[in-house]
């Protein structure tokens, strides 16, 4: 599957959508978890404040992060797949307390107002963009003037290191046979695939830079195998 195929990336998703959570688990061994406090740790949202989470997925994002804006705040989660949207919708409904929405949009052109949001998040999802950069554009528009962006996803990494020759077997080894037993060795198959036109991290820094925020920072994670992409407007 070519990398950035909007069409095949939402079938994709939709096909992996009843089997994500539990695959994010047993691949990640529970650490996608703390990964992702880490990023909203970093990003500090605040009581009150309205957020977006892009390419949401199955939610589990949306859903931290609604447990730091609510109550007074709320979340919009947005995917361009449905089913993940559909499995994150039943999710919600358990969780009353917070104030989710889910839309069907494209992420590269919302179509939302400019200037209305106090953060946006995303994991996992920039890589998959056709233009990561117009997907860091659109994220600026959205944002009001000083708000703040949180990029979650792989890093990676330099060819021939050893950071290199570890994610090539985790990914071979690991991540692909166990995929396989849900039925999905092509699904998971596509992530080196997806990862060897993504943009290394002193790239993304610039590409954040050029979208027209005033601040990006890159953190490594999880021994520089995952990385975040910290942006101000």
């Amino acid at each position: 599957m070519k990398p950035g195929d909007p069409k095949a990336i939402n079938e994709l998703f939709d096909r992996v959508a009843p089997s994500y959570d539990l695959l994010n688990d047993l691949l990640s061994f529970g650490m996608h978890r703390i990964w992702k406090r880490k990023l909203l740790k970093w990003l500090e949202p605040a009581k009150g404040e309205n957020w977006i989470d892009l390419c949401c997925g199955t939610g589990d994002l949306a859903f931290l992060l609604a447990k730091k804006v609510c109550p007074g705040g709320s979340v919009l989660g947005i995917d361009s797949a449905l089913q993940p949207l559909v499995f994150a919708e039943k999710r919600s409904t358990k969780k009353t307390s917070l104030k989710i929405s889910w839309l069907q949009l494209d992420a590269l052109d919302t179509g939302l107002d400019s200037n209305q949001f106090d953060g946006v998040v995303m994991a996992y999802g920039l890589r998959n963009l056709v233009s990561p950069f117009d997907g860091l554009r659109e994220i600026h528009r959205l944002l009001k003037p000083g708000a703040k962006a949180g990029i979650l996803d792989f890093k990676r990494q330099v060819e021939g290191s050893f950071g290199y020759r570890f994610q090539k077997f985790y990914l071979k080894n690991i991540v692909v046979p166990v995929a396989a037993n849900s039925g999905l060795k092509a699904e998971y198959a596509y992530l080196e695939t997806s990862l060897r036109g993504f943009p290394a991290p002193e790239d993304q820094q610039r590409l954040g830079l050029d979208a027209g925020f005033a601040e990006s920072k890159y953190y490594s994670l999880a021994a520089g195998q995952m990385g975040a992409l910290l942006l101000r407007a």
